[in-house]
């Protein structure tokens, strides 16, 4: 278990209500984005004007055929995270590749080839951490950070980082994605004890200083693929382009490619940096029932795990 770091204003600063309102719009915010990108997941921006015009509303359907409201493996991937962190009282490796097996034995509607890959060595070898690969910067573990972020609200920074690398490394290990989803998770953390966009860039900026390939202030990237870099450039521009949670949603999943996965890293981010009454009722309404109401609860029990309340 996380010791919480004694500098930290984590329980004093912050109210519980707004608190706790925060990490429930950051769990909703990345089943939405998930759902929302879903449906263009994988077509150019092209592509989504000429069948949605501005693709704006949760419909399900895409490649995937899903029905409305139903998300995909981002959010199904970080709750069995969440439910492991929460069973064992620890972010334990062998817990978290076991609970990703048994995810992978329900037959999920979409999984990424990375994913299965590390899955299928744990299977095979008992490993749980797949060998190093400076070229394998893919955005699974990324899309999944979030329980990372609440359960170790108000930890030490290398107890982030480490609580990160023992989830990332079960099926991504590398060096370049290690550190965009650790920026991810730190503008998570900022913005659920209050800190503001200009906090968030401040976050975004230092990554870029330590690897300017997550430069973000160029040319704008539409259909971003699985790389993380590609994603993140295209969560930093929406969320920093935008000052609303559904002004910058819609700007990331119309950029098409892995509109799942950046509606998901932006919807985590800006959930917690606007809170639930930023996100658009009709979003709310058309989300599977059983997703919100586990995305909820999570939210709820992870913040507790963090403060020292959990069980």
């Amino acid at each position: 278990m996380f010791v919480l770091d004694p500098r930290s204003d984590l329980g004093s600063a912050q109210p519980a209500t707004r608190l706790g309102d925060r990490a429930a719009a950051a769990y909703l915010g990345l089943a939405i984005g998930d759902a929302l990108g879903a449906t263009v997941e994988f077509m150019t921006p092209r592509e989504i004007r000429e069948v949605h015009g501005e693709h704006r509303d949760i419909v399900g359907g895409g490649w995937l055929r899903l029905r409305k409201g139903r998300v995909t493996d981002d959010t199904e991937m970080s709750l069995a995270l969440g439910r492991t962190i929460l069973e064992r009282g620890a972010v334990e490796p062998q817990a978290i590749a076991e609970a990703f097996s048994d995810w992978m034995r329900s037959k999920p509607i979409d999984i990424g080839h990375t994913v299965r890959r590390g899955i299928a060595l744990y299977r095979r070898t008992g490993a749980t951490e797949v060998p190093p690969n400076d070229y394998d910067a893919g955005n699974g573990a990324c899309m999944r950070c979030l329980p990372i972020a609440l359960a170790t609200l108000g930890a030490p920074l290398a107890e982030v980082a480490e609580a990160n690398r023992r989830q990332a490394h079960v099926t991504h290990h590398s060096a370049l994605a290690d550190l965009g989803t650790l920026c991810v998770i730190r503008m998570v953390q900022t913005a659920l004890l209050g800190g503001d966009r200009a906090a968030l860039r401040d976050l975004a900026n230092e990554l870029v200083a330590e690897d300017r390939r997550y430069a973000f202030d160029r040319r704008r990237m539409e259909n971003p693929g699985g790389y993380l870099v590609e994603t993140l450039i295209a969560v930093f521009q929406a969320l920093f382009a935008t000052a609303d949670f559904e002004s910058a949603l819609i700007d990331v999943v119309n950029r098409g490619g892995d509109a799942d996965t950046t509606g998901a890293i932006l919807g985590m981010i800006a959930g917690a940096l606007y809170g639930l009454d930023a996100i658009p009722r009709r979003w709310r309404r058309v989300l599977d029932a059983g997703i919100e109401r586990a995305c909820l609860s999570q939210s709820h029990d992870l913040l507790a795990f963090a403060t020292g309340r959990g069980a």
